[in-house]
């Protein structure tokens, strides 16, 4: 007798989503190959214009990645040695990384347990006159307590707040886009995220002019002309080809955020009568899902639940297994406090697939094989 035949599930499935784009992505890659500016070409000012708009904000600044972005928006601050910017350590190393890069400090603080963001009072517990910013995480496509911390920024002296929104471009929150909510936003087009391209790619978002300005000089090597260097910048910069996949991408990108927010609201009923913990979702927000994460018991449960859901076909992922300041090279900034709850949830959380593209049998399918994996 055969083997039943797995269903075959993308963790991520960007095939179909090309598919859908694949006439309006093709041409718009046809186009610059047929111009041939592969660098700084007419669709980067194209994009950044079009995702101003589409954030409400007056500018967008197109750089090489998310990474990129943060470091790019503490340059302008001029952010540098002796100084601390507070974050999260339950976050992809990109954030903690930018930190160190420019030779200041990551003051790490906890997260919230029920949605995994970070806690706004403890940045203000965490405050000190070495302060020059504050970068919270909107994990998982929910936008962190913006308002809170924006409050927080002011009574000490109007900190810099810069959203890492790597996950959660196109969520809302009290009515605002993500990226149109404090000093910054921070955002990446890496293929997984909620608008990806096809390689890197990343953006800044600001209302003030002269930090604009500044982006823009630093992303080229910090040049205000052509071999006029007036800053230390680096090479920043966002490729034509890769704008070009976003511009085509954003033909569809209202629909697939609805389709988004549906398939999570869908993902959240289906879990009600199982025994996992579903992320909360404040009720003055939207949420993209970058990834639809939930948790387990502990460790022990959630890898023999991994183990189970492979064997059925299905794949799973752990963002993060292990917060930054427990990671090597980030444990000369571990602090003094506690952080619990970023231990506690590193060792619990686990995510399912999630996709515009995820059709309702496919949810079902990963629904009744945790059910299964769960016992």
């Amino acid at each position: 007798m055969n083997a039943p035949v797995k269903p075959q599930l993308q963790f991520i499935d960007l095939k179909t989503q090309y598919q859908a784009l694949k006439a309006d992505i093709d041409a718009r890659i046809q186009r610059v190959l047929n111009h041939g500016q592969y660098i700084m070409g007419p669709e980067v000012k194209e994009l950044e214009e079009r995702l101003a708009a589409l954030v409400g904000v007056k500018h967008c600044v197109t750089v090489a990645s998310g990474t990129e972005a943060l470091l790019i928006a503490m340059m302008a601050h001029g952010i540098g040695p002796g100084d601390e910017v507070i974050t999260t350590p339950f976050t992809f190393a990109a954030t903690a990384e930018t930190i160190a890069l420019t030779g200041a400090s990551p003051v790490f603080v906890d997260v919230q347990p029920d949605t995994c963001n970070i806690d706004p009072a403890a940045i203000e517990a965490a405050i000190t006159p070495r302060t020059r910013a504050i970068m919270p995480v909107s994990l998982y496509g929910q936008v962190a307590d913006m308002d809170e911390i924006n409050a927080i920024a002011a009574r000490h002296g109007n900190i810099p707040v810069i959203e890492d929104a790597a996950q959660s471009f196109g969520a809302s929150y009290k009515g605002r886009r993500s990226c149109a909510l404090s000093t910054w936003g921070a955002t990446s087009f890496f293929p997984s995220k909620p608008l990806g391209c096809y390689g890197d790619g990343g953006a800044l978002f600001t209302d003030d002019d002269a930090l604009a300005q500044a982006a823009r000089e630093i992303r080229v090597h910090g040049q205000s002309k052509r071999y006029f260097h007036t800053r230390i910048g680096v090479g920043g910069r966002m490729d034509t080809l890769q704008c070009a996949v976003v511009l085509g991408k954003l033909a569809r990108f209202d629909w697939e955020v609805e389709r988004r927010l549906a398939l999570g609201e869908r993902y959240q009923q289906l879990l009600a009568d199982l025994p996992v913990q579903r992320l909360a979702v404040r009720e003055d927000r939207d949420c993209v899902w970058a990834q639809f994460t939930v948790l387990l018991k502990d460790a022990a449960q959630r890898d023999a639940v991994q183990a189970a859901l492979t064997a059925q076909g299905i794949p799973t992922a752990i963002h993060y297994p292990r917060p930054m300041h427990l990671q090597p090279a980030y444990e000369r900034w571990a602090p003094t406090w506690p952080l619990p709850h970023s231990e506690a949830v590193s060792q619990r959380v686990m995510s399912l697939p999630m996709s515009a593209d995820l059709t309702d049998e496919q949810q079902d399918l990963v629904i009744d094989a945790l059910r299964l994996a769960l016992g």
